[in-house]
This record gives C-alpha cells, sequence and structure tokens, in this order.
C-alpha cells in the first residue's frame, strides 16, 4: 500500500499568493506531491477522489487559456466541483464589485478561489474578503506562483533524466549552482519574477538577459546572479535558457524601437541555440510568440519542452490545490494514502515506489 511521504502531509497555509510563502522547503514538498498526480495523470482514468465534497471557484477577470483550464483539470481529476465565471458572464459586467462578488460566491460554499486579475495585489485582497483559500493564478506584473512551481517541476524532471535517474529518487539539491538566463521582456513579467523568487530560493543561479528598457526599475528583492544584455555572451554558460513573451499588451511594445530590433537582439534562433549545450534545455511559460522571441524552429525542437510544461502545469495544480484543501485528517489517513491518491490500482509497484523515494535525498 501506498503512502504519501509525512514531510508533505500537513499544509502550511490557507492560501498560495507568491512563491515566497512557500521558501525552499515548501517549494520541495510542492515537487515531491506533483510526482505522485504526474503518475496518476498516466493513468487510462486520472482521477482520484481526493477532493470530493470541495468546490473550486475560478475567478480570471484577466482572459486565461493555459492557466484556468489547468487548475479546472486539476481540480476535476481531485473530484472536486468547479465553478467558473469571468466579468463577461457575471455581475462584474452589471457593476457589482469584485468583493461582493467574491462573498456572494463564497456563501454558496465555495472552499478554494483561484483568482487571475490584471492588477498587482487583487488576489491577496481576494484572501482578506473571504476565509477562503485563494491561490494567485497571476496579478498583473507581480507574481505568478504556479507557473514558477511548474517550471521547476519540469527542470527537476530534465535534469533527473540527464544524471540517468528517476524523478522520484531526486530533490531539489539538482538546483544548486544551475544556471539559468531569463530572457527578454523581464519588466512586465510576473513569471520572471516568481521564476526568479523560485529558482533564488532552490540554489540556482539566475541571469537576467534584456535591454534596460525591459527590466524593472529596481530588482531589490531579486535573487539573482547577474543582469546583461547580450545574449549571445551567456547562452555557452547555462543549463536552461527560459523566454518570455515580450508583453505588448502591457505595453511593452513601447520599449524596443521595433519587433525586428528586438527579434535581432533577444530572439532565440536556431544560429543561437547551436551555441547551448547539448543537454541545455529551453522553456517559454506560453503562449509563444513564433518569429518575434522564439523561431519557428526552435519552439519545435526537442529540448524545447513548453508542451511538458503544461502537462506538469496540471499536475503541480493538484499538488497545490490537495495541499490547500485536504483535512488535516483526510490527509494522514490510509484512505487516501491507498486510495485517494494512489487507487487500489498502484499496487506492488506503488509500494517500491514508496520505499525509493523515503530513501531518496528530495
Amino acid at each position: 500500500m501506498t503512502t504519501v511521504p509525512a514531510d508533505v502531509l500537513h499544509p502550511p497555509r490557507t492560501s498560495l499568493l507568491s512563491v515566497a510563502d512557500l521558501g525552499a522547503e515548501g517549494i520541495a514538498r510542492v515537487l515531491r506531491l506533483s510526482d505522485h498526480f504526474v503518475e496518476i495523470g498516466r493513468r487510462p482514468i486520472p482521477k482520484v477522489p481526493a477532493l470530493r465534497g470541495r468546490t473550486v471557484a475560478t475567478v480570471f477577470v484577466e482572459p486565461s487559456t493555459r492557466t484556468r483550464l489547468s487548475f479546472e483539470t486539476a481540480a476535476r481529476r481531485l473530484s472536486a466541483d468547479v465553478v467558473s465565471f469571468t466579468p463577461d458572464t457575471s455581475s462584474l459586467g452589471k457593476g457589482e464589485s469584485l468583493r461582493d462578488t467574491v462573498q456572494t460566491v463564497a456563501a454558496m460554499g465555495v472552499d478554494c478561489f483561484v483568482v487571475r486579475h490584471a492588477s498587482a495585489g487583487v488576489p491577496a485582497q481576494v484572501a482578506r474578503w473571504t476565509s477562503r483559500s485563494v491561490v494567485n493564478a497571476g496579478d498583473g506584473w507581480h507574481e505568478h506562483p504556479t507557473q514558477a512551481l511548474l517550471d521547476c517541476a519540469t527542470i527537476r524532471q530534465a535534469l533527473a533524466e540527464r544524471a540517468g535517474l528517476r524523478v522520484a529518487d531526486t530533490g531539489v539539491e539538482l538546483f544548486d549552482g544551475l544556471r539559468v538566463a531569463v530572457v527578454g521582456d523581464v519588466a512586465h513579467s510576473r513569471v520572471a519574477r516568481s521564476n526568479v523568487l523560485a529558482l533564488g530560493a532552490l540554489g540556482a543561479r539566475v541571469t537576467l538577459v534584456a535591454p534596460g528598457s525591459l527590466l524593472p526599475g529596481s530588482l531589490a528583492g531579486w535573487p539573482v546572479h547577474g543582469v546583461t544584455a547580450d545574449l549571445d555572451a551567456v547562452l555557452g554558460e547555462i543549463d536552461v535558457c527560459y523566454v518570455l513573451r515580450l508583453q505588448t499588451e502591457r505595453g511593452a511594445g513601447a520599449f524596443v524601437p521595433s519587433l525586428r530590433e528586438y527579434t535581432a537582439g533577444y530572439g532565440l534562433t536556431a544560429r543561437r541555440v547551436a551555441r547551448m549545450a547539448g543537454d541545455a534545455i529551453v522553456m517559454h511559460p506560453g503562449p509563444m510568440v513564433r518569429g518575434v522571441e522564439i523561431a519557428d524552429d526552435v519552439a519545435d525542437l526537442p529540448r524545447t519542452v513548453v508542451l511538458r510544461q503544461v502537462a506538469n502545469g496540471v499536475a503541480v495544480r493538484m499538488a497545490v490545490l490537495f495541499l490547500l484543501l485536504g483535512s488535516d485528517e483526510q490527509l494522514a489517513s490510509d484512505e487516501l494514502g491507498a486510495g485517494a491518491i494512489h487507487g487500489g490500482s498502484a499496487g506492488a509497484r506503488g509500494s517500491a515506489h514508496a520505499e525509493k523515494r523515503g530513501a531518496g535525498r528530495g
């Protein structure tokens, strides 16, 4: 019978608003638990009853495809009920305040709000308006913590494969000294901020690569190893090239002379990829703008792990929802270890995996 490792059982808080809420230990906890949900995602019926009876509301006041569908898929795979609304399909369009909307939905028995908003700080404000759990699914230029978590999960998988190890037999020590370049529109990217915080907490050496016009006005609180405007100078020295989208909808286009010039300086082309180490990976948070920040042929290379990031997003968000919404009694029960996560089909193979995890370094 398979059980969840004891160090991932007890959720440390009721909301996830920032990567800083977790720290290195919390990030490691989410990654270890997500290993279980990756395995569940490979089953013919990738669903478990872990959050049966719970309800998750996705509150996406800013448009989204990947993140919203990923959270909704994650909740449904945990057997939670899902309610979803946007400004066009809710009373927000009639002039109701977001606070009244949130409190109305909370009164219906919702257990968790997954919030995306164009303004920084809104998920934190929602957490003050309600006693329910709140997950920040992206707020303005501020943060996108679950994107950083799924990116860390993807990097860990790639590093384990490079070392010839099973992911479950590794820990976050793989990140120690890892060389990561975050390239492009750093100033307008909540993904960049969350990834720098997460990777820095795990011991990676992050270099920001961008023109001065696309860097934040201050890097105070950003644990970066260096900053450069020369992408070509760092390509041969990195393990991960994390390419950001030029966020023209947030005004980034006004900070570059032209898209052609931006691509010439910071677009990841096949010529530039050829200068990278053979086992270095390329990442992108999506949606990709092919031909601007990443060449079409580079986007389709085996070393470009964008679709793996998407797949890991479901497993990581399952882990986050599970840690926030699972009760202490449920988390510690045999039912959870044998059924709610692993199910009867895991069998002896799952038990062997659990034993390996107990002996692992993570």
